[in-house]
């Protein structure tokens, strides 16, 4: 019990507001009048302390007016005429929605307090003399080398220095299957180790981690209110002024106009200030959008704010950088010739032994594919890495070459069937390198920037609601072209500086209402702070957490469109909410004039549908019924 009034005092007050309340109604039953009507103010006064110190507390800090200050007015107007039982009633359920409202929001901010219980606060940091000391995460240095024992946290930002290792970073990106790492990879503070002891290098202080960027984004994100949300509260203050002030003049017509007695138009008044105040249309986005936040978060989905959700929906074009956003990344090999005469197994040892310790992307991809291939490796004489051209060595005296056109093909005499077949797979946007022996070509690869598997879905259900797609790369236009085609795009740019796209989406800008940049962040990051909705992926880096709306830290392109469907139906749960505020206020309204209702039904209509809007907005803390897309 004590640690539930600690956790959540408004529900309890609410709760004891409640029980003083049926006490009340028995002992008016039994007819002692005075001593219910002392239990009805007292209950009135614990179910309703917290939300009128609230009220008036934003009243006096923020100079406006809100629907606390309203209901607080209605249930004391009540008690001042003697209806004791009525003004409890009122301050009982306007107390429950209220907690309800509180519950919504802290239910929000569960994302981040479990985050936040996974970050370690002490680690072991080795001596100069190679022992071990417990010291707190604060005063570890860049530089320091740190044990993470098994089961237990990385404690800050780092580079892994033994060979292996691997990782659960699920408190990172929402991933449920761990991270294999191999040397020199990154690690981020709070993913867990699971195998053996590991050593790593700090690389970053415990406030710069990326789990302190994204902790930090996602409370940002809960304080930014969206639009819709933004507008409501700015009315709420003219709104409750206009109450204010109709209820008096009402009470007047009643009177004066209606030759209704003092009490009935008095009564009929404080119905009136009950049943219009705009609790319900208060409470129509902010608990909505917060659950959409806080679902988000645990997807792996960070905003920058309810606006950043909100727009997300309203995107009608959306552009695309093509390495690392659309495509692997990684250039695969695609298509491998030879002369019919030529060994395999030697071409592929050769080219091995040339390529073996490049780090070159182009050099990684070969042997990539060379891995899937049976051969012996051999050993070459003169090896030479003639840095920006190529690789050449001599094998069975007989010299080796391996690069692209111009490196290789040096003479009109060494066309053949490959150099004809290779010129066909360029005009294709692929990459070909070329293989000579004593300068006759005797084998070419192709290689291709692959798209993401999920990619081309991807694009279709942005197609299918109407939303132009559009790729803006710096590569050259045969390769834009193919991966454009491939997927389906609307259209693509190539040949573009990061400047250029910059100047692309302001066009953009020109045609479409909202348009939203994917990049990876860092070379897009101007593109990025420019559109109207900045996506970057696998937001490992610092720039996304700056620049971008929305980072998407599985790197997985599908979860735009479960962000988009998201965001859609976020935007139909906060209109559901304020068209049906607005029926119940209306109905109340009418009903009121016509005496069919009283101040308790009035109280149950108006605060059951504030309740009923709450819990409509909690339903996005279960996020969307995921539709697999088809890859």
């Amino acid at each position: 019990m004590k640690k539930l009034w600690k956790s959540n005092k408004p529900m309890v007050a609410t709760l004891v507001s409640g029980a003083l309340i049926l006490l009340g109604i028995l002992l008016n039953y039994q007819g002692m009048e005075t001593l219910s009507a002392a239990v009805f103010v007292l209950s009135f006064i614990i179910g309703g302390f917290h939300q009128a110190t609230e009220g008036i507390r934003d009243t006096w800090k923020n100079k406006r007016l809100n629907v606390d200050i309203l209901m607080v007015l209605a249930a004391i107007g009540a008690s001042l005429i003697g209806y004791w039982l009525e003004g409890a009633l009122l301050i009982f359920i306007f107390s429950l929605s209220g907690s309800l409202e509180e519950y919504a929001t802290n239910k929000s901010t569960e994302a981040i307090t479990a985050l936040m219980k996974v970050v370690p606060t002490t680690a072991k940091r080795y001596l100069s003399s190679n022992q071990l000391e417990e010291v707190s995460i604060e005063e570890l240095q860049i530089g320091d080398r740190v044990l993470v024992p098994k089961g237990e946290s990385v404690p800050t930002d780092g580079i892994l220095l033994g060979s292996r290792a691997l990782l659960d970073e699920s408190a990172i990106t929402g991933e449920s299957i761990p991270k294999e790492k191999k040397a020199t990879d990154d690690l981020y503070a709070s993913t867990i180790n699971l195998q053996e002891a590991i050593q790593m290098e700090v690389t970053k202080r415990s406030k710069d981690t990326l789990f302190a960027n994204i902790i930090r984004l996602v409370q940002t994100a809960q304080n930014t209110p969206s639009h819709t949300a933004s507008l409501i509260n700015r009315l709420e203050n003219t709104y409750v002024k206009v109450v204010l002030v109709m209820v008096p003049l009402m009470i007047a017509v009643f009177y004066w106009g209606l030759d209704w007695t003092w009490n009935e138009s008095f009564y009929r008044g404080m119905v009136l200030l009950t049943v219009a105040s705009p609790c319900a249309l208060v409470a129509s986005a902010t608990p909505a959008t917060l659950s959409a936040i806080s679902h988000a978060a645990k997807q792996g989905i960070l905003f920058k704010g309810g606006i950043a959700i909100e727009n997300f929906g309203r995107i009608d074009c959306m552009a695309f950088d093509k390495t690392g956003t659309l495509t692997e990344g990684k250039p695969r090999v695609t298509n491998f010739n030879r002369k019919p005469e030529t060994d395999p197994s030697i071409i592929f040892a050769i080219v091995e032994s040339l390529e073996h310790d490049s780090t070159h992307p182009i050099a990684s991809a070969l042997l990539a594919f060379l891995r899937e291939q049976e051969y012996s490796s051999i050993t070459l004489e003169d090896r030479e890495d003639l840095t920006g051209f190529g690789l050449t060595g001599t094998y069975q005296n007989s010299q080796w070459k391996i690069g692209k056109e111009p490196f290789i093909l040096t003479s009109p005499a060494q066309r053949n069937e490959l150099v004809d077949e290779a010129s066909h797979l360029q005009e294709d946007g692929k990459t070909v390198i070329y293989l000579s022996k004593d300068d006759e070509v005797v084998a070419t690869f192709a290689l291709l920037d692959t798209p993401k598997t999920d990619a081309k879905a991807t694009i279709a259900f942005l197609k299918e609601n109407n939303i132009h797609t559009i790729m803006i790369t710096g590569d050259h236009e045969a390769t834009a072209a193919t991966i454009a085609k491939e997927l389906g795009l609307n259209e693509y740019r190539a040949n573009c500086l990061p400047e250029e796209k910059t100047h692309i989406l302001k066009e953009l800008q020109q045609t479409y209402q909202m348009v939203s940049m994917v990049g990876d962040g860092i070379n897009d990051a101007p593109a990025l702070a420019h559109s109207d909705v900045g996506i970057a992926m696998g937001g490992g880096t610092d720039i996304a957490m700056q620049t971008a709306d929305v980072v998407l830290m599985k790197d997985e392109l599908h979860y735009l469109a479960y962000t988009y469907e998201l965001s859609n139906k976020l935007r139909r749960i906060t209109l559901q909410n304020i068209l049906f505020s607005l029926i119940v206020i209306l109905f109340l309204i009418g009903a009121n004039l016509f005496q069919y209702i009283n101040l308790p039904l009035g109280v149950i209509g108006h605060e059951g549908s504030t309740i009923l809007v709450i819990l409509n907005g909690l339903r996005l803390l279960l996020g969307i019924k995921k539709k697999p897309l088809d890859t």
